[in-house]
């Protein structure tokens, strides 16, 4: 459980990196962003990512980009959270209402993390399912710290079109992370959005999942305990659940 502490230090810090953001982008800036677990209000200090998403009316001119990195890495501002994911994006692309991953500039970047940097990136060269998510998710919920609110911004992605994002999701957390509880959740909380067109915590999917029976209940405690706890559930019993949440995609989206 977070303490008002830890999460007055995770505002500061999303403000800071919002000033800063401000400042290298200039009259390019239409607005910043928080989306996630912090949007979704399932923020957990040490465990949990703080996602940013700036939005820019024109093409990132390199030496803006270096501004960018030298300013938010984390050796120039320490991030109290796992690590900082920036995704800069043109305001087309959110306003498209489409899947496209594409972006200007997206920075990882935390304590104990090598720094990861990528610029104006098409679908395929970074997985791309995430950005159309992540965009979703903003459309939203997606909490202002500079311009407008998220909703006039981010354009809503229809469930059909955001489909295929979805069911990759699914598909990369049975190969990569088939032996953790966010695998379980976050396959819960795609769910939920194919059934009911919205985003929720990762807690509240799981309910939901328990309540239409479309989880075993033992399997849904392993993971929201390794959620906090840390620890690995049976990869077998994890792979067998994403595999139903790929088909009940499938079924009921393409």
């Amino acid at each position: 459980m977070q303490t008002p502490a830890e999460l007055e230090a995770a505002s500061r810090y999303l403000q800071g990196a919002g000033e800063r953001l401000r400042k290298a982008l200039g009259e390019r800036l239409i607005g910043v962003y928080v989306g996630g677990s912090y949007a979704l209000g399932d923020y957990l200090p040490g465990r949990s990512d703080l996602d940013l998403a700036a939005v820019v009316r024109s093409p990132l001119p390199r030496s803006v980009e270096d501004a960018i990195v030298a300013g938010l890495r984390h050796e120039s501002l320490p991030c109290p959270a796992r690590c900082l994911e920036l995704v800069v994006y043109r305001e087309e692309t959110v306003a498209s209402g489409t899947a496209t991953a594409e972006f200007e500039l997206n920075i990882n970047t935390g304590a104990g993390m090598r720094l990861s940097v990528w610029s104006k990136t098409v679908p395929g060269e970074v997985g791309s399912h995430w950005f159309a998510i992540d965009r979703s998710v903003l459309s939203q919920a997606g909490v202002a710290l500079v311009g407008p609110p998220a909703g006039a911004v981010f354009a809503p992605i229809p469930r059909q079109e955001l489909a295929p994002a979805l069911v990759e999701s699914v598909r990369w957390h049975r190969e990569h992370e088939a032996a953790t509880g966010n695998a379980v959740l976050n396959a819960c909380r795609s769910l939920l959005f194919a059934e009911d067109g919205r985003w929720s915590s990762k807690p509240e999917a799981a309910r939901w999942a328990l309540a239409c029976g479309v989880a075993p209940e033992a399997l849904l405690s392993q993971a929201l305990a390794a959620r906090t706890g840390g620890g690995r559930l049976d990869s077998s019993g994890v792979a067998a659940f994403l595999e139903s949440v790929e088909a009940r995609l499938r079924k009921l989206l393409l």
